[in-house]
């Protein structure tokens, strides 16, 4: 921790934006514990809560951008063949795609959350040609759940900080797949919300006739 601090200390908050770039793009760096201590500091009067949230963001985002455009442009041959250099083996690449193929682009959702995906999301989701704007929003989203809560982990319990990351590595994925879920049926009911007002509207009416007709 005590090298992070020096690092905030003289270079500020392009540490953080440099790590988590450095981060998304599959390079080590401590990102979590990053945005912890950064938020620790924010509490002490070091640096500004909602700078070190948005420095964070913007990092962990464009990279993942630039991984997606990656993927999609140089395609699987080229990983197979470089992907060694990343930690990006062939193995991984399929096992990674046997997840999508699995849970679909909605693991993007919980792609922060979960060891060993958060760095080749955007990699894998290239190669797999998603749809960019699916992409673009769900890593978004996920990306800012994630921020905010390590920023305030560090930002609210202080020297605390190890034994709740390890608390969050454990718990977090099952809490965001339960948000994932309420987000993704709010989206299917909007976009069907046609064909359930009708079905609805049936429902009605034949629960109305069979009433009316017990009374008769």
């Amino acid at each position: 921790m005590e090298w992070i601090s020096e690092l905030f200390e003289q270079y500020g908050y392009g540490v953080l934006f440099l790590g988590l770039f450095a981060e998304s793009l599959a390079i080590p760096f401590p990102g979590e514990l990053a945005m912890a201590i950064s938020g620790h500091m924010a509490a002490g009067g070091t640096f500004h809560l909602l700078w070190i949230m948005l420095v964070s963001y913007l990092g962990a985002i464009i990279g993942t951008i630039v991984t997606y455009v990656m993927g999609r442009k140089l395609g699987r041959p080229f990983f197979d063949k470089y992907g060694k250099y990343i930690l990006l083996k062939p193995q991984r690449i399929d096992t990674l795609t046997t997840w999508f193929a699995k849970y679909s682009d909605k693991l993007i959702l919980v792609s922060y959350f979960v060891p060993g995906l958060r760095h080749f999301t955007g990699y894998i989701s290239g190669i797999l040609k998603v749809r960019s704007r699916t992409f673009f929003l769900y890593n978004s989203v996920s990306g800012l759940i994630w921020v905010i809560l390590y920023v305030m982990v560090g930002y609210i319990f202080g020297n605390k900080i190890e034994q709740l990351l390890h608390l969050i590595a454990q718990y977090s994925v099952w809490a965001v797949a339960g948000g994932a879920i309420v987000l993704t049926t709010l989206i299917l009911v909007r976009k069907n919300k046609a064909s359930l007002a009708a079905w609805a509207r049936s429902r009605y009416h034949r629960l109305f006739k069979l009433s009316a007709d017990s009374d008769r």
